[in-house]
C-alpha cells in the first residue's frame, strides 16, 4: 500500500489551510492514482530527482521520468557521482511539475530495490532497452537509440528499480 497525501490547492480559489495536506488515501498501485496526477508520469515532462550528496545535503538533478508497473525506474551512467550517492543512500525523492502550471505537481518518495548493470549477461539488455524507450519518449526526432552517451569513455548504464513509498499530489492541470 502507498499513502497519497493530497495537498489543498488554490485551483478553485482561496480556502482555509490551503497548501496543507487535506486528505490521505491508500492505493495499492501507482496505476490507481487519479488521472489528474498519473498524467504527469505519462507525459514527457522532466522531473527533479533528489538524492543525498556526499556532503550530507540533497543533490538535485533534472532527469527523465520512467516507470513500469509499480516500479519507478532510474537509469544513470555508472561513472556519475549521483549513481554512487544512490547506492550509498537508496532513498530518492522525485518531483514532477507540470511545465504549464507550477501549481500542478506530484512528489514521489521511492526506495531502490535492486540495481541492474548494462553489462549483466542475463539482464543487461533490459537496461539498454529501457534507456532507448525513454529516449524515444523525450526526444521524438532523435532516432531509436539513446544518443547522449559520453564519447570520451565506454559509458555504461545502470538501472535502479524502485518501490514507491509515499506520494504527495497538488493541484490540477488547468
Amino acid at each position: 500500500m502507498v499513502t497519497v497525501a493530497k495537498f489543498l490547492d488554490v485551483s478553485e480559489g482561496l480556502q482555509a489551510n490551503q497548501f496543507s495536506v487535506g486528505d490521505r488515501e491508500q492505493i495499492s498501485s501507482i496505476s490507481d492514482l487519479d488521472e489528474t496526477h498519473k498524467q504527469l508520469m505519462d507525459k514527457p515532462i522532466a522531473c527533479v530527482m533528489a538524492v543525498m550528496g556526499g556532503d550530507g545535503r540533497p543533490n538535485l538533478t533534472p532527469m527523465w521520468f520512467d516507470y513500469e508497473g509499480d516500479k519507478v525506474l532510474i537509469n544513470a551512467a555508472a561513472q556519475r557521482k549521483k549513481t554512487q550517492w544512490i547506492r550509498e543512500t537508496p532513498q530518492v525523492t522525485i518531483l514532477i511539475m507540470n511545465p504549464e502550471n507550477m501549481y500542478h505537481w506530484m512528489s514521489i518518495k521511492v526506495t531502490v530495490d535492486r540495481e541492474i548493470s548494462e553489462d549483466d549477461p542475463d539482464e543487461g539488455a533490459q537496461v539498454t532497452e529501457q534507456l532507448n524507450r525513454i529516449w524515444r519518449k523525450y526526444i521524438t526526432d532523435g532516432g531509436d537509440e539513446y544518443g547522449l552517451r559520453d564519447p570520451s569513455i565506454n559509458e555504461r548504464r545502470v538501472l535502479f528499480e524502485c518501490t514507491v513509498d509515499k506520494i504527495a499530489t497538488f493541484g490540477v492541470p488547468g
